[in-house]
């Protein structure tokens, strides 16, 4: 019977009172078929849609489960016999760290909980990252717990990897490493001061061996472009706080370059406005393609990727002919462009001594120019400064450049790879993998069996940065430590471990409780 005077209905169903769907609300539990019956002859004939098949197929694997009547593991809990005092059960407790992770640092407060990382946040009481965190730092706990991490140490045989031991690696590498005319490092940029003690240790044990540092994302010109403008071959101090107009082409330093996390901190201090401070900074980036940082900007000057080079010098062109400078040629640019960085360049000289330029490109002469606009605006000393420069992206384009040339020429005989995938993401990966061949004894001391790892003759697994003791210098005279949260979970060591061992160091002690922990107060 229809019900006239009902408001609210389940479904079309209902307020049609459809006589399947009336002969449903009867039944409050269906009765469904057995696992028999969808096995028989008559059912297998019957042709079923995709939800019942799905549905049948369900109920029949929980029904052989049920049937199988296996006894579940027991997992046991033994309780401390001496529990220590800080560890409560259902209480987080939290470690002071810092983690360097894909070109990333930042100091972390590592929350656990019955000895295992759960989470990470920043460490608000740093004055250079103000508490902020990135995702990759953020990511770091799931790469901890990665299914894909090397259990142990391993080496080629025959085209495959086979399982190794420690002895039977440190073994093979110190005899090697002992024949081997000429041994490269290759690894990331090392901000660590103790991984550094560790390279100076080996290159004393075996005098041919030279670090070789590059970054995925380079800022090789900008080294470069600085030794060539003050004879200093680093990157700058940025004070993006202190700087009341802000201009950055194709640098997108709230999201991929150089500190993100440090500058974004910067950023936001002078992007505010209160009671107190009535104005804030303007902001305008000149870019290809948006990026955080752009979309955070009051401006975006859009050029093409390759009229980065001209609005840079256009730019100049235009600062100088307000400040007394003198010009150089540059190359055609769009007339919306001129335009917009004409306008921009009177701002720019309406705040000398309060702006910031900075640059993303990777092309030294273009980094000169940028560096030329600063000291126009006379910035130096300002906005940027070299006082506690950044000791982050250190790596040299020719200096890989080289290395891969030498690997092809057959002029290296060793090859460690630390903490790095060079067979990735180089711009000339295919001949570095090419080069690889032509080594007789190659290492690969990462986490995980990337592209690098998988062609290497021996994989000396490291541990994950949770796992291990250290100390990062970022910045020029601001040090921060990195302490475990979690034991070892794999078979694996610390990369200056293992670089410790093979140069057969007297500073490290691998028969003691806390080996690294050890070698870190003696640095």
């Amino acid at each position: 019977m229809k019900n006239h005077h009902k408001d609210v209905w389940i479904g079309v169903e209902d307020k049609t009172q459809d006589p399947e769907f009336i002969e449903s609300l009867s039944q409050e539990f269906k009765q469904l078929p057995i696992v028999e019956s969808i096995t028989d002859e008559k059912t297998l004939d019957v042709s079923s849609n995709r939800r019942d098949f799905l549905k049948y197929l369900g109920f029949g694997l929980g029904a052989a489960t049920l049937a199988a009547s296996c006894d579940i593991p027991v997992k046991r809990a033994i309780p401390y016999v001496t529990k220590p005092d800080e560890i409560v059960p259902g209480v987080a407790n939290y470690y002071a760290s810092a983690i360097v992770q894909g070109g990333d640092y930042c100091p972390v407060l590592v929350k656990t909980r019955e000895g295992r990382p759960i989470k990470i946040e920043g460490n608000s009481m740093s004055s250079m990252t103000g508490g902020g965190t990135s995702a990759r730092a953020q990511a770091a706990v799931l790469s901890l717990y990665d299914s894909s991490r090397l259990r142990g140490p391993s080496k080629m045989e025959g085209g495959e990897l086979k399982p190794a031991t420690w002895d039977e690696l440190d073994k093979a590498a110190t005899v090697s490493l002992s024949s081997a005319k000429n041994i490269r490092i290759l690894s990331n940029t090392i901000l660590s001061p103790t991984a550094k003690n560790a390279v100076e240790e080996f290159t004393q044990k075996y005098p041919t061996a030279k670090l070789v540092q590059y970054d995925p994302s380079s800022s090789s010109a900008m080294l470069l472009a600085n030794e060539n403008s003050f004879g200093k071959k680093v990157v700058p101090n940025y004070h993006f706080n202190k700087a009341e107009v802000i201009v950055g082409v194709g640098a997108d330093f709230l999201g991929t370059w150089i500190s993100p996390i440090e500058y974004a901190k910067a950023y936001a201090e002078n992007r505010k406005i209160n009671n107190k401070k009535k104005t804030m900074s303007f902001h305008v980036q000149v870019e290809s393609g948006m990026s955080l940082t752009g979309s955070n900007a009051d401006n975006r000057i859009q050029v093409k990727p390759s009229e980065q080079g001209a609005a840079i010098a256009y730019l100049y062109n235009e600062v100088a002919k307000l400040t007394g400078g003198s010009t150089i040629s540059a190359p055609s640019l769009n007339a919306k462009a001129t335009a917009a960085l004409c306008k921009l360049a009177g701002k720019l000289a309406g705040a000398k001594g309060k702006s910031l330029v900075v640059s993303g490109s990777n092309n030294t002469a273009e980094q000169v120019i940028v560096n030329k606009i600063n000291y126009l605006l006379d910035n130096y000393g300002n906005t940027l400064d070299f006082g506690a420069y950044s000791l982050q992206r250190q790596g040299v384009d020719k200096d890989v450049n080289d290395l891969v040339a030498d690997m092809n020429a057959g002029r290296v005989d060793a090859l460690i790879v630390w903490g790095a995938n060079p067979a990735y993401d180089l711009p000339n990966a295919a001949e570095f993998v090419a080069g690889l061949e032509n080594v007789q004894t190659s290492i690969s001391m990462n986490s995980v069996g990337d592209e690098t790892a998988s062609l290497c003759s021996w994989q000396a697994p490291a541990s994950h940065n949770l796992e291990s003791w250290g100390d990062v210098e970022a910045k020029a005279g601001q040090y921060a430590l990195v302490q475990p949260t979690i034991s070892p979970l794999f078979d694996t060591r610390q990369a200056e471990a293992s670089i410790l061992v093979w140069s057969g160091s007297s500073n490290y002690n691998m028969e003691a409780d806390q080996p690294m922990y050890d070698y870190l107060k003696k640095g």
